[in-house]
């Protein structure tokens, strides 16, 4: 029986946990100084908005740890001695492992701007960013956001249901713009303008300034203009959290990095989660993966290699999704920001500006590559058959209705988006009755 010593309990960490559990004997110890319990992050929004208690954002009672003798220390380890395999934590406590999980995930991104530490500064990630924005925002009139991306948005919808104004500072000329085409980006800046967001393109921050207290009263952006404000969202992306690695001979780059098994340079040291960083991206995909999913299969692969049946990770085709205030969005495969050579795409959007479809296939062969939706939801399974099946664009298309997974008495737009589609293309495509799916997904 092996002791086994997790660094984190967010959803990797904790997924390892269980199922180790479920397949050994195993000791195993998670340790973490944000929270006592594992609770969904991408949560921490409906917490701030009242729809949710925080209790409620924890998957599992308290009593399920002891219950599966899955010992929890609340702790924070400033030192790792791969020599002898042994933790150092800032009480002075030791603890030593026989096999090491580091999965300490992310940060905000801080770029060294002159008064990123002042009071009022924060980011969106972790159980203390929840505690200190509750603080932040009782006598906050002004935030400022940096950075586009998904954060940025819920703390945007976060800060709005308080009363509080905000503005929304982005670098580039339209609205998460490495990541959406331009259509979708600028579909989205709409959206969120919409919503009372002051969002103003090609800014940047210079300084955050600070009062006789030492916290922020403005921030000067690289124009030279003046914002005064009493928060300011650092929400410029995340990045791996391992400073406290580096120097213990386990290599690291941005993240800790680690082979296709999550095994480290070190032996008997592993990293899963965001905090990793693959040698080689995995089926083209990015080498740090910072998505919950993910992170939940890195954590079921890994307890199979832990508990001896060595395994590699194959996270099958790429997916994601998220609420832009009231637009849900959805892309299945790889629609990029800018096509590559030899893609073909077609982009239908609605009259209202607020739902819309991109859908990419291969010039040469005809097969389906990749897929963004908004305000539209579709059928995860159907999609990732279509990916791994390398399905035609043609078939895509013909099953549309089917792809639909919006509840019954929404409004459907299939026959618009086909009729558009084969105006384009040149092509008949006949859309096919959704009485298929069945057929569809289980053959």
């Amino acid at each position: 029986m092996s002791k086994v010593v997790i660094i984190g309990n967010g959803v990797a960490g904790i997924t390892a946990a269980r199922h180790i559990r479920k397949l050994s004997d195993d000791e195993i110890v998670v340790i973490s100084a944000e929270s006592d319990y594992f609770f969904s992050r991408t949560a921490l929004m409906y917490v701030f908005m009242g729809h949710m208690r925080f209790e409620d954002i924890q998957p599992y009672e308290a009593w399920f740890w002891e219950k599966n003798r899955i010992d929890l220390k609340n702790g924070l380890v400033t030192e790792i001695i791969t020599d002898n395999k042994t933790l150092l934590m800032s009480n002075g406590e030791t603890i030593n492992y026989d096999k090491l999980i580091l999965a300490t995930g992310s940060k905000p991104n801080k770029f060294g701007w002159p008064g990123q530490d002042l009071k009022g500064v924060q980011g969106l990630y972790s159980k203390q960013d929840l505690e200190s924005i509750e603080e932040n925002v009782k006598a906050a009139k002004t935030a400022v956001l940096i950075g586009g991306g998904l954060i940025g948005v819920e703390l945007a919808e976060m800060l709005i249901t308080r009363g509080v104004k905000v503005i929304f500072l982005v670098r580039e000329n339209n609205f998460w713009g490495g990541v959406l085409p331009k259509e979708e980006s600028e579909l989205i800046g709409r959206h969120i303008k919409k919503h009372h967001v002051d969002l103003r393109f090609n800014e940047e921050l210079d300084e955050i300034i600070a009062d006789d207290n030492g916290r922020v009263k403005e921030i000067r952006t690289k124009k030279g203009e003046i914002i005064p404000c009493e928060i300011v969202g650092l929400t410029a992306g995340v990045s791996p959290n391992v400073d406290f690695i580096k120097g213990s001979g386990i290599d690291v780059e941005r993240g800790v990095v680690i082979n296709t098994f999550f095994e480290t340079n070190v032996q008997d040291v592993y990293a899963i989660g965001d905090c990793a960083q693959f040698k080689t991206g995995v089926d083209g995909r990015k080498n740090i993966e910072q998505v919950w999913y993910t992170g939940r299969i890195m954590g079921e692969t890994l307890a199979q290699t832990i508990t001896g049946n060595k395994k590699a990770y194959t996270p099958g085709p790429w997916f994601n999704s998220a609420k832009f205030f009231d637009i849900e969005y959805q892309t299945y495969g790889w629609v990029f920001a800018k096509m590559k050579e030899g893609e073909i795409d077609f982009y239908w959007e609605h009259k209202s500006g607020e739902i819309a479809l991109h859908i990419v296939w291969d010039e040469s062969t005809g097969l389906f590559k990749g897929i963004n939706v908004f305000g539209i939801r579709l059928r995860h399974d159907l999609f990732d058959k279509w990916l791994n099946e390398s399905a035609s664009i043609e078939t895509v298309m013909q099953n549309l209705k089917t792809a639909n997974f919006d509840p019954e008495f929404y409004r459907l737009y299939e026959e618009e988006i086909i009729n558009a589609f084969n105006t384009k293309t040149n092509l008949n495509i006949q859309l096919k009755p959704k009485s298929w799916w069945r057929n569809l997904i289980t053959n």
